[in-house]
């Protein structure tokens, strides 16, 4: 009885040591990302005004500008690589958990564990040999492609894991009614795991939208107003990139106050994929 005793209280306190321990590590967590949001924050909101979203880049020693061009620039080639990425994703998720069986379902999910883990900088050197070098110049495009590649992977991971939690008694009582197969995936299958996919997409959108380095060898950067895919355009990333390593004070305030503005449309990503992904199906 008493070793019963010793060692229910030896399990009941390594039980409590290793909760303490999970929990410090997550104030940890926590506590790094509230660090970094008000470092960031102190640094950049002295760069926030009316001018930095609707003014054009200024040159060195002219006060003033913004970055209005970098800001639609970046919503023009995210959502260009949203609109590449999305349905192959989803149509690929699709095939993975409605129909793929066999070796060659197991490489498709393999290539796209795979594509998880490759650097962005390798992303946007493969768009470069595929779409700038053909081209013959950077353009909006070519870092579209970039961010597509990036997108894929998460997509088609995430999007296959919320096929799998759709009952599979939903799939067979619409194949009993007599409903094809293909129509049930879109009128069943699709809508009941809306919730989650629109989840998957954003969280993937926010991946991608705060990138530089495939953008620096593709969509490049552009101090004027462009709004033709195959030209240069300016992002936000590239933009912070190029006044954080300036010498110029100006222009790291700037960079600052950019790094502000990244950071809050990811978090407003985030926070509305969350927000969906809670809603309930179907309302």
């Amino acid at each position: 009885m008493n070793g019963g005793g010793l060692g229910y209280g030896r399990r009941k306190l390594t039980g409590h040591v290793m909760m303490a321990g999970s929990l410090v590590a997550a104030c940890i967590a926590v506590a790094l990302l509230f660090w970094i949001i008000g470092y960031v924050f102190i640094k950049g909101i002295h760069g926030i005004n009316l001018d930095f979203f609707t003014e054009l880049p200024t040159p060195v020693g002219v006060e003033g500008g913004g970055l209005a061009n970098a800001i639609v620039g970046s919503i023009i080639v995210v959502g260009m690589a949203a609109l590449m990425a999305v349905p192959v994703g989803v149509a690929a998720a699709v095939y993975l958990s409605e129909y793929g069986r066999g070796l060659f379902a197991s490489s498709v999910r393999f290539v796209a564990d795979v594509l998880a883990g490759v650097p962005a900088i390798v992303a946007g050197i493969v768009a470069y040999a595929l779409v700038v070098s053909r081209m013959g110049r950077f353009s909006a495009f070519s870092g579209s492609v970039a961010l597509a590649i990036l997108m894929l992977p998460i997509i088609i991971r995430s999007s296959e894991e919320i096929f799998k939690t759709v009952p599979n008694t939903l799939r067979e009582a619409s194949l009993a009614l007599g409903i094809p197969r293909w129509r049930t995936v879109i009128k069943v299958v699709l809508r009941t795991a809306s919730g989650g996919l629109v989840t998957g997409i954003m969280l993937a959108v926010a991946r991608v939208g705060g990138e530089a380095a495939p953008l620096l060898f593709t969509a490049f950067s552009n101090s004027f107003w462009s709004l033709r895919p195959d030209q240069p355009m300016a992002t936000l990333p590239v933009q912070l990139f190029n006044y954080a390593i300036s010498p110029y004070d100006d222009w790291h305030e700037k960079a600052w106050a950019a790094a502000l503005v990244l950071i809050f449309m990811v978090l407003m990503l985030n926070i509305a994929a969350k927000m969906y992904a809670h809603r309930r199906p179907g309302r």
